[in-house]
């Protein structure tokens, strides 16, 4: 019984030793190499010892933040565009949002689960369909709502006193779902 030879995907050389594939990580740590190295040797040639020292620092400061931008961990940034930091880090299940939506709706609840949420959601949207922040753009967002609504999802305000109106929430989801 012969072993079947293994499966190469990109490019092979003369001896048939695979290549890096353009794109992948191989291939971009072996374009890098060569001007990290020379960058080092010219450090170390302008400032002898120290120079070189001072080189190895910032080249390895410089590599592991590439390396964390290049496996995503710089995706992770919270900003108001953001769309996994408005979404929060889980996506919330059904009885999480009835849950929410109930004491949204309850004189006696707390609303701020609720108006939180609506809040990321028409970010996401306002930001994915016009390009708008309701940070920054609030006045545009006002308008684009109407003063019924934005003062239930204005970020730089408080929440109106009370309880969610019912037609209100259903104004919101309405307007959310047409934007």
């Amino acid at each position: 019984m012969t072993s079947a030879a293994p499966r190469r995907e990109g490019p092979v050389d003369g001896t048939g030793r695979e290549l890096a594939r353009p794109g992948s990580v191989r291939h971009s740590l072996i374009e890098l190499a060569l001007p990290a190295v020379l960058a080092e040797v010219l450090f170390g040639l302008v400032g002898g010892w120290p120079g070189a020292g001072a080189g190895a620092v910032l080249l390895t400061a410089t590599g592991l933040l590439l390396a964390l931008r290049v496996a995503g961990a710089g995706s992770g940034a919270r900003t108001p565009r953001n769309r996994a930091w408005q979404m929060e880090a889980y996506e919330p299940g059904l009885g999480d949002w009835r849950w929410t939506v109930r004491q949204g709706l309850d004189p006696e609840g707390d609303t701020g689960p609720l108006r939180l949420r609506l809040q990321r959601l028409y970010a996401v949207r306002l930001t994915e369909v016009h390009g708008l922040d309701p940070w920054a753009d609030g006045e545009r967002v006002a308008e684009l709502l109407g003063p019924r609504l934005w003062p239930w999802i204005d970020p730089s305000a408080p929440a109106p006193a009370g309880a969610f109106p019912a037609e209100v929430l259903r104004e919101l989801v309405d307007r959310l779902d047409s934007l």
